[in-house]
């Protein structure tokens, strides 16, 4: 009979991260759908809390515990992943796309005699046999695969599923891995919570267009005014920043830059593809390659003075004309009452 492993890594409490939940319900739902069993590894300094958070998945529970296992490193984090691969004897591995997990698994499917294939956005069951889902060229194709060889592992990036909920006591079955390490982990420097812009896990995102750094309605480029009215928006919601490619590349043209934005805030056709909630476009003017990106944002909202822009040929729920200067600094003299 086949078998789903649902693979996860703690968190530094001891808790599964959103993007682990969202894949629990994808591997629940691939084992139910193959009528296969189902199992969930969970690897961590201590994985019985993690495990009983989740303990109504119906799944049988398989943990490697242990100090040396609560950090990221790619030589604990391997071999306890084989372990648990090995222990639950499982045809198909479903894991998060998570930056610990995007770098161990592929060497756990070359020790396991496997294959993996990384940053899916699904998995179902088409035929009698388990497909995976995964978008190509800069999220303009998405493709279907399945592979014969066992086992499979396939990671999952976050935003494609509800996450699991439903906690219980789950009776957890210790597996040893071998826990040598060549290296100490010392600490974890971190910018504070204020100062990172890139959140993933936000409900809105907030992206700006080079309109910010033009010159404005007095004839004067004002990019201090614009960092501060971006900076009190971001402090106020939380919401993650994002930058169209013409603003972040503006500083090649001896233009004068948000000094807080890079490349990796860039979004759209050259960029990343969020998965938020909610978005809101400030100053760009919604042409395709940069709206290529938005695609999976559920509600979309723009902000330009043109009202015939590409935001406002269907691309986006609602604009507002107008200008983002006046509009966000009252948005912000509101947040702040």
């Amino acid at each position: 009979m086949r078998k789903v492993l649902f693979l996860a890594h703690t968190e530094a409490d001891g808790t599964l991260s959103r993007n682990a939940l969202e894949t629990l319900t994808a591997a629940k739902a691939l084992a139910e759908g193959l009528g296969g069993e189902f199992a969930a590894g969970l690897v961590g300094a201590d994985v019985q809390a993690a495990a009983d958070s989740v303990a109504s998945c119906g799944a049988s529970f398989y943990g490697v515990s242990g100090e040396a296992f609560g950090q990221s490193r790619y030589a604990t984090d391997v071999n306890a992943c084989e372990a648990l691969v090995k222990a639950s004897g499982a045809d198909i591995v479903v894991a998060p796309a998570t930056m610990r997990f995007s770098r161990a698994l592929p060497g756990v499917a070359v020790r396991v005699d496997g294959r993996v294939d990384t940053h899916c956005t699904g998995v179902s069951v088409k035929d009698g046999k388990a497909v995976a889902e995964r978008w190509f060229y800069r999220q303009r194709m998405k493709g279907e695969l399945s592979r014969d060889e066992r086992p499979w592992i396939v990671t999952l990036s976050p935003g494609c599923y509800e996450a699991f909920s439903g906690s219980g006591q789950a009776d957890v079955q210790a597996v040893e891995a071998e826990s040598v390490t060549r290296s100490t982990v010392t600490g974890i420097k971190a910018p504070d919570v204020d100062e990172q812009t890139i959140r993933p896990d936000a409900e809105m995102l907030f992206v700006t267009g080079a309109g910010w750094t033009k010159k404005q309605g007095d004839g004067e480029i004002h990019v201090q005014r614009a960092e501060g009215v971006i900076k009190g928006f971001l402090d106020s919601t939380k919401a993650s920043l994002g930058s169209s490619k013409s603003l972040v590349d503006i500083s090649g043209e001896g233009q004068a830059v948000i000094s807080f934005l890079t490349h990796l805030h860039q979004v759209g056709q050259t960029g990343s593809t969020p998965r938020h909630t909610k978005g809101l476009a400030t100053c760009c003017h919604g042409e395709e390659p940069h709206v290529v990106g938005w695609r999976f944002i559920q509600e979309r909202r723009a902000i330009n003075k043109d009202a015939s822009c590409g935001w406002a040929q269907g691309k986006a729920d609602v604009l507002y004309v107008g200008d983002a200067f006046e509009i966000m600094e009252k948005v912000n003299e509101l947040l702040r009452d």
